[in-house]
């Protein structure tokens, strides 16, 4: 961490001699109009991914709370796509939204709809990234949940019952306050994971250069910071300013681990 950190005042390319050039890549980089778009396509997609993604898990962990029946085959079902290789789901998932012969488009077709250009639209290439990531990450937050709310005393539920308190106003008066700490949790643990997206764009756009305007499909609309450090590093042999990009990125993700810490602390003493 500290080498990268004295690359980032360095232009390198990896061989020959390393030359200071202080904070002029910092400078380049506020200037970079991919560095912000880059930018830019992650908080996008990580805003598409996380919020459905939580609000499913809670919801989820809720249903399978209330039952007795079959929770072990529900638990392995759930948190197999977590284990299962973000490459092999990457691949499955250009497969089935490839725009002629995908699986989806078909579905579509089969019940007279349009297809979709799922991989060659700004949206719904994010879309596409955002629900990968979603049907990854998910079953990993429920069991996580499904531990949170066993941890609830079933007193306070009787207790709310007996006071006429239906399925909807229990979830959001009780489940959701009892469950802020883990809550932030999840939210802290799915922002830095969320925001270093790298293999789902990666394996569903190929490996091009950062200077080539197809890297990250159509548009740059799956070119997140994490690839576009990949490029200037390994493709562009760039590592200096690679260092500088991952070092301000780094900055980004504090803050944000911040932002949330603060909101739900706050909520908290509310």
């Amino acid at each position: 961490m500290v080498y990268s950190l004295y690359l980032a005042f360095q232009r390198w390319d990896g061989i020959g001699v390393k030359t200071f050039v202080g904070f002029d890549q910092f400078r380049f980089l506020l200037d970079d109009p991919t560095f912000w778009l880059a930018l830019r396509n992650t908080l996008v997609i990580w805003v598409m991914a996380t919020f459905p993604m939580l609000f499913m898990a809670l919801a989820l962990a809720a249903m399978l709370n209330s039952t007795r029946r079959l929770t072990g085959f529900y638990r392995v079902a759930y948190f197999v796509p977590n284990v299962t290789s973000v490459v092999a789901v990457s691949i499955f998932f250009f497969s089935a939204f490839s725009d002629h012969y995908g699986v989806v488009n078909a579905a579509l077709q089969a019940i007279n709809l349009p297809e979709v250009p799922w991989l060659n639209n700004e949206w719904t290439i994010k879309a596409v990234i955002a629900m990968l990531m979603t049907w990854q990450w998910t079953g990993y937050n429920m069991i996580i949940y499904l531990a949170g709310l066993q941890a609830i005393p079933t007193e306070v539920y009787e207790a709310a019952k007996i006071d006429g308190a239906g399925p909807v106003r229990t979830f959001f008066s009780i489940t959701v306050p009892m469950m802020r700490p883990i809550i932030l949790f999840t939210l802290i643990i799915s922002t830095v994971n969320g925001l270093q997206s790298f293999t789902e764009p990666q394996v569903l756009f190929g490996s091009n250069a950062a200077n080539n305007p197809n890297s990250g499909g159509p548009g740059q609309a799956g070119l997140t910071t994490l690839l576009y450090f990949y490029h200037q590093a390994f493709d562009n042999n760039n590592f200096g300013y690679a260092a500088a990009i991952v070092w301000a990125f780094f900055l980004v993700i504090l803050l944000f681990v911040i932002i949330n810490w603060r909101v739900v602390q706050r909520g908290r003493k509310v």
